[in-house]
Parts: structure tokens; C-alpha cells; sequence
């Protein structure tokens, strides 16, 4: 194994604990009855503000951490593949 491949492989494994440990974190969304009833609308200022709570930034943190492993892993396996050869 190449250096390259075994930093990603170092990086893919901190991603993995990124992303389980960072949805852990997250509230769950369900609502329960108080969803079905009422529509789970929130127009409230909080409600109004979602993109700089702790949630959004955690959904956030998610979802970057899902695209840099995704791209990692592809990565090296076309790396790996070039240098099987």
C-alpha cells in the first residue's frame, strides 16, 4: 500500500466517526402527535431562523462529511486501481 492510500484510508475512518458520532448528536425530528395534529408548522422566531441553530449546523457538519468520504473513496479506489498495476 501506498502512503496515499493509507492517509486516505486514515481520513475515510475519521469521516466514518465524524458522521456517526455527529448523528448521534441530533435531535430526532419526530414530533410525534403533536406533528400529525397541528402540521408541524413553526412560524415562530426560532422557526424562522433554522439555518443558525445547533441542528443546521450539525445537518450541515453531516452532509460535508458524507460528500469528502464519498469523494475519498472513489478516489482511492481509482488510485488503488492505477497502482495495482
Amino acid at each position: 500500500m501506498s502512503p496515499i492510500e493509507i492517509g486516505a484510508g486514515v481520513v475515510l475512518a475519521l469521516c466514518s466517526v465524524v458522521i456517526v458520532l455527529v448523528v448521534l448528536i441530533q435531535e430526532s425530528k419526530d414530533d410525534g402527535l403533536t406533528s400529525a395534529i397541528g402540521g408541524g408548522y413553526n412560524d415562530s422566531f426560532y422557526g424562522k431562523n433554522t439555518g443558525n441553530t445547533r441542528d443546521a449546523k450539525l445537518n450541515r457538519l453531516t452532509r460535508n462529511a458524507a460528500i469528502v468520504m464519498f469523494i475519498l473513496t472513489i478516489a482511492v479506489s481509482v488510485i488503488h486501481k492505477y497502482l495495482s498495476k
